[in-house]
């Protein structure tokens, strides 16, 4: 079978099994859940074998098995609307394709540079965003007591940054510096969360903010580690920092 056909397959099988997962009881929805993330993760790992090496199996697979987590955890918390629904599971489809196409390009870029890298770079980036804000919103939908809230923004984003700035050089190893930056940018984030627990906001605040510093975090420690990290850079994501804060200020209730 072609590379491209094996990707539609486990697209479509994916996709099948999102909606599958939304048809179990109640009482084991998040034991579906976790048993779909874990097939993700194993239907990836075969769409993927042609080109794959053993580290890649941490720093490429889990990318699809994390972007099925938060698709379905989110699809959980939609009303029940055959429109919105669908919708999501369209878009879920085509997601997976896209990230198959991403993986792939890692994956055959190592050791040399290639146009598509940048490229699939960006789509993988804009997956983290969308990522880190679907889990956002579904940890603090759940109401949970603020070191839970921590500790799940913590455990949701480490995987997802540790790949987002290995796939900037692309090594056949995994670097110190990439690992570091990770812990860092995660312990700002679970702080982040932390402080935030204690605001009476709505969810979809706490979860654009959560978003808002992930994606700063991500483009300063990218550019830091490709070079690039220039006064014009930092400026831009100082413009963006900035107007995160006067969005918060005018959201927060000081009563």
């Amino acid at each position: 079978m072609r590379r491209r056909e094996k990707f539609v397959v486990a697209s479509v099988v994916s996709t099948l099994g999102l909606i599958g997962v939304q048809y179990t009881f109640l009482e084991i929805r998040y034991i579906a859940i976790a048993i779909f993330v874990v097939f993700t993760y194993l239907i990836s790992t075969w769409a993927l074998a042609d080109d794959l090496q053993p580290h890649e199996r941490f720093t490429i697979i889990p990318f699809t098995a994390i972007y099925a987590a938060a698709v379905s955890l989110f699809y959980f918390l939609l009303p029940e609307s055959f429109i919105s629904q669908a919708a999501i599971v369209l878009l879920f489809g085509v997601g997976m394709y896209a990230l198959f196409l991403t993986s792939n390009i890692f994956s055959v870029a190592k050791g040399r540079t290639i146009q598509l890298v940048h490229a699939a770079n960006a789509i993988s980036g804009l997956f983290g965003v969308l990522i880190s804000l679907l889990f956002s919103n579904t940890v603090f939908s759940l109401k949970l007591p603020f070191y839970l809230n921590m500790l799940l923004i913590g455990l949701v984003h480490l995987p997802l940054i540790f790949m987002l700035l290995w796939s900037v050089n692309l090594e056949n190893r995994v670097e110190k510096d990439v690992v570091g930056f990770s812990m860092v940018l995660t312990l700002v984030l679970m702080e982040l969360a932390l402080v935030l627990s204690f605001f009476p906001l709505g969810i979809w605040y706490y979860a654009l903010f959560i978003m808002s510093f992930f994606y700063i975090g991500i483009g300063l420690m990218q550019s830091f580690i490709r070079g690039r990290l220039f006064v014009r850079i930092l400026v831009e994501y100082s413009l963006v920092a900035g107007f995160v804060g006067i969005v918060f200020l005018s959201v927060v209730p000081f009563k």
